[in-house]
């Protein structure tokens, strides 16, 4: 009985040991001080573009594997993030934002997480009156691995510590629509 008390205490330390460490295989973390991510981040917009993704996500968001995905450590608080990240993208002339959150936020109570409902508040009004995609957390992430196996995906770790309060925001080329899309396949079909 001792060994096997040994053995399962063995296995614990290794577990708390290999959480604890980074692997240089890892996706790219930085971690930034001060205003150094909103410099970071400004460097890195002009190179993404449709299908590519960014993250402005909360404490416990975890770091990916995928060597596409980059991680800043903003050590901001989420609303300030959000609100700089979307007035960038939204003033940028190549990409706009399809907007992502988990469906579980909305049945959060007070109760269980503090600050939820003034959390959910801010962040429609910094929505501003775009459309927002509500899909379960699981189903983020399969988007996510499926993106992130040929485009790149940008994380701005916050320090929030409201659950399930990510916005992911899928991006989406800004002078070409949907519909025009939809026609240039039509008349590549059918020429006029």
């Amino acid at each position: 009985m001792q060994i096997k008390n040994k053995i399962v205490l063995l296995i614990a330390v290794m577990a708390i040991l290999s959480c604890n460490q980074s692997s240089t295989d890892a996706a790219k973390q930085t971690d930034t001080a001060g205003k150094d991510w909103e410099k970071q981040f400004n460097q890195t917009l002009p190179l993404l573009g449709h299908r590519n993704w960014i993250i402005v996500a909360d404490k416990a968001f975890p770091q990916q594997n995928a060597a596409s995905m980059e991680t800043i450590n903003t050590n901001e608080n989420l609303l300030t993030v959000l609100k700089y990240v979307l007035q960038q993208v939204n003033a940028s002339a190549h990409v706009k934002p399809i907007i992502y959150q988990d469906k579980e936020l909305s049945f959060i109570t007070e109760d269980q997480a503090k600050g939820v409902k003034q959390f959910i508040n801010q962040s429609q009004q910094l929505f501003n009156g775009n459309p927002v995609q509500t899909i379960l957390h699981d189903s983020v992430f399969i988007k996510l691995d499926e993106a992130s196996k040929l485009f790149k995906v940008v994380v701005l770790k916050t320090n929030e510590t409201i659950p399930y309060t990510s916005v992911f925001l899928q991006l989406d080329c800004a002078y070409w629509s949907g519909e025009k899309e939809k026609q240039l396949r039509k008349n590549m079909i059918t020429p006029q």
